[in-house]
Formats: C-alpha cells, structure tokens, sequence
C-alpha cells in the first residue's frame, strides 16, 4: 500500500512540473513564432536564442510589487487567480500518459486516477474553471474585469452545452466514460485494416470532433474566442487589476489549460499513447521502452494541438461578441444535435445497438 502511495505522488509531481515547464515555454514558443509570422527575430537575448527568457518572465513576476486596489475584496481578489490555477492543474488526474510501465516488476500505470467517469470528471474541472474568471473580476471592483468575467461566463456556458453533446456521440460508439477505456478502444485498427493502433476515433465522429474542437478553444478563452481578455476594448479584461504573481498564475492557468485541453482531445479523437504499427514492436523491444514509445507518441500528437492553439491565434481575428454567441447557440449546438441523431442512426443500421 505505501508503495502505491509513493508511486501517486511522484507521478502527480511529475506531471505537474511537466505542466509547468510546458506552461513556461509554450509562452517561448508562441512569442518566436509571432515574431516569424510578423517577420521579427522575437525574444533572443535571455540565453541562447532566448531560451531563458521564461525564467527571466517567472522572476519579474515573483519580485514585481504585490498590489491590491483600495476597493477590492481582499480574500476573493486573491482566490481568483488561486482557483484558476488549482482547476488548470488538476484536469490532468484522470488523463492516461501512456501504457503500463514496468520497473523491477512493478506495473505501474501511468494514469494517477483511473475512475469509471474521467469524461465527466473533464467536465467538472472545466466547468469550475470559469469561477476562478468570474471570482477574480468581480472582486476587483473595477468595470472592465467585471465585464470580462461576464463574458467569460456566459461563454463558457454557451459553449459547455455543445461540447458535451458532442462527447454524447462520442461515448455512443466508445460505450465507457473511462478515459482509460476510450484511449484501449483505439488500440486496433480502422475498419479491419491497416496498422494497429490507427483506430481513432476521429475517423468515427469526424463532425463531433470538429465541434469539440470548436468549443474547445472557447473553453481555453483563446483567439478568435479572447472576449474575456478582448485588449481593444477592456483593457486586459477580467486580469485589469492582478499584478506579480497573481497576474502569473492567471497566464500560467492559461497555458496549462492548452496542454490539458490538447492531451484531452489527443485521448478522446487521436488515440492517446496508441501509435501506429504498435502490435509489430510490442514483442521486440523492451515494456520499458515500448511504454515510453506510447508516451512519446502522446506528446508527439499534444505538441501539434498546441502549435495549433499558437497558429490560430495568430492568423485569425477575434469574433465580435454578437458572433461568438451565434456560433455557439445557432450553430454548434443544433449540429452537435444532428450528430447524436446521424451516430444514433449509423449505430442502428449497423447493428450496434
């Protein structure tokens, strides 16, 4: 039992330094490839190539003057940033990294919960992320936060509803709420042919990935969906009044919601750990290392997500809010509707069901 113990905590230090070191060096990577896009070198003076300028960001937020407006509430002015970080860095718990590791002869699996509904567990984290937002706007006392916490929210909402009907066709064709389970039903091949692990499923539910792509990028408050934080309008909307490290965490919780939201829909849509031709190596290397091919794999198909969260934001321009609430309402839910009914009626004809 202790021995299990151990192996929990320093899996979740693991993963939590991890999501701190991607969190430090995605905000690296999307200032060089803004400066690419915008035909400018971009940091390159902290270390080479500006290797260091996330330690240089970290300290200037750790030593900058802590100030709280006159008007503020104190207490929640401070859990805001708080509960944003706690919700970005718990999502991981129920997110498997990788197949079972074997170190002298201990399985150990690479999951630090693997409960029965992790897809709703997801779903809870998002949705009390949007309180850590709210609770820091409005307890700024200032216009702009508040205003930008309100649209936080009511996006958020707006765009929860489409992302779990969307998930609903989702779990029709996988048939469990593990996220374990979900990433071992794409272990086979699609359709009875070609290589092993290609079963995705992204080639079953093409339009609800689609969808949930969408709203996924809403949830994570990311261009063209930046209306909480929109510059031209609200200054730097529901963070206006946040400095030093409660500004930090703010940025930090956004960063680390990209590399969960991507490892999320790396499992559900792309296979997780499961790579290509993984059954021809399975018995010629090592479980060690065929465990770390898996892992490797996953972090392969995360770095593309969040090279596209980067992309996105720089080549296409916010929505105006009218717009934002269309898309979400008028659009994506009817269409996540649509493919409940079309997977419902596939299923059927197919004998699924």
């Amino acid at each position: 039992m202790e021995a299990i113990v151990i192996e929990k905590i320093i899996l979740i230090t693991v993963i939590l330094l991890l999501s701190l070191v991607i969190a430090m060096y995605m905000t690296l990577a999307e200032r060089k490839f803004a400066g690419f896009l915008q035909d400018r070198l971009g940091p390159n003076r902290t270390g080479p190539f500006g290797i260091l300028q996330p330690l240089a960001d970290g300290v200037k937020l750790f030593t900058k003057e802590e100030i709280i407006p006159a008007n503020a509430n104190k207490m929640l002015f401070i859990l805001g940033p708080s509960l944003a970080m706690f919700t970005a860095c718990i999502g991981s718990a129920v997110i498997p990294w990788g197949h079972d590791l074997v170190i002298g002869g201990r399985t150990i699996p690479l999951q630090v919960a693997d409960i029965n509904v992790g897809v709703l567990y997801i779903f809870g984290v998002v949705s009390l992320g949007v309180y850590g937002v709210m609770i820091g706007g409005w307890a700024s006392n200032n216009k702009y936060s508040l205003l930008g916490a309100i649209r936080a929210a009511s996006q958020n909402i707006s765009y929860e509803i489409a992302m779990g009907l969307s998930i609903i066709a989702l779990l029709m064709v996988t048939g469990t709420l593990s996220m374990r389970g979900i990433a071992v039903g794409q272990a086979g091949n699609l359709y009875g042919w070609g290589p092993s692990g290609m079963a995705w499923n992204v080639f079953y539910q093409p339009l609800g990935f689609l969808i949930y792509l969408i709203c996924m990028f809403a949830e994570a408050n990311r261009t063209p969906f930046d209306l909480p934080e929109c510059e031209s309008e609200l200054v730097a909307g529901y963070h206006t009044e946040h400095s030093s490290m409660k500004l930090g965490f703010y940025l930090f919780a956004e960063y680390i919601n990209m590399f969960i939201a991507s490892a999320v829909v790396a499992t559900l849509y792309f296979g997780g750990y499961n790579f290509p031709g993984q059954d021809a190596i399975v018995g010629s290397v090592s479980p060690f290392l065929y465990t770390l091919i898996g892992v490797a794999a996953l972090f392969l198909k995360i770095s593309f997500f969040l090279f596209f969260f980067i992309w996105i934001r720089w080549t296409i321009p916010r929505f105006r809010y009218d717009q934002l609430m269309k898309l979400g309402w008028n659009i994506l839910i009817p269409l996540s509707i649509a493919n409940i009914v079309i997977t419902g009626i596939v299923m059927f004809m197919a004998g699924k069901v």
